[in-house]
Formats: structure tokens, C-alpha cells, sequence
């Protein structure tokens, strides 16, 4: 099983910038998908970000232009570098990991002010 640690949340104003990190354990991370959903109070839990073994990327049409996905296999990492962020965006952040097993992390709270 893949153990997924996510880190960067925290509690911004609108128009700052985050980083989330989700660091894999386990083999097999460049030929996973890896990627970002997130969850709102009251919401269901919605795609934010995926990003293919083969670096494709799929983002959310709510989030193009101010966010973007990347991994880092040599650290088995995979980031969300959030820019320009709204009130809109606080949810709690989750790191998705599909490979030979699927896994979730324990994910992380991104609160934005207005």
C-alpha cells in the first residue's frame, strides 16, 4: 500500500499563492497518475488537478490560470502550486494516488479570506 503525506495548507488572504506537497512511500511513483481533489464544507469532493506518468496534466476549469500540477519522481513528490487564490478555493486538499493500488491522503485545509 502507498502512504501518501500531504503538507503546505494553511490560511492565506485572496490573491496569495500556496504550495501543497504530497510525498508517496513505496515503489512504482513514475508510473503512477497522481493527483489533487479537494472538498468544501457541505460540497462533494471534486477533481482539482491530475497529472499523467507521462506529465500530461488535466486541471479543473475553475482553477486554469492560477493553478498548476507537477511531480518530481526522484523525490516521489507531487505539488499544487495554487496562485491568485479566492474565497472560493478553501476546502480541504486531497492527494490522489493511481497506480497498481489507489490511495488517498489525509489531506490538508486551504482556508482563503476575502
Amino acid at each position: 500500500q502507498v502512504q501518501l503525506a500531504e503538507s503546505g495548507g494553511g490560511l492565506v488572504q485572496a490573491g496569495e499563492s500556496l504550495r501543497l506537497s504530497c510525498a508517496a512511500s513505496g515503489s512504482g511513483f513514475s508510473l503512477a497518475t497522481l493527483g489533487w481533489y479537494r472538498q468544501a464544507p457541505g460540497k462533494q469532493r471534486e477533481l482539482v488537478a491530475l497529472i499523467a506518468r507521462n506529465y500530461i496534466t488535466q486541471l479543473a476549469n475553475s482553477v486554469k490560470g492560477r493553478f498548476a500540477i507537477s511531480r518530481d519522481n526522484a523525490k516521489g513528490t507531487v505539488y499544487l502550486q495554487m496562485n491568485n487564490l479566492k474565497p472560493e478555493d478553501t476546502a480541504i486538499y486531497y492527494c490522489y494516488y493511481h497506480g497498481s493500488v489507489d490511495s488517498w491522503g489525509q489531506g490538508t485545509q486551504v482556508t482563503v479570506s476575502s
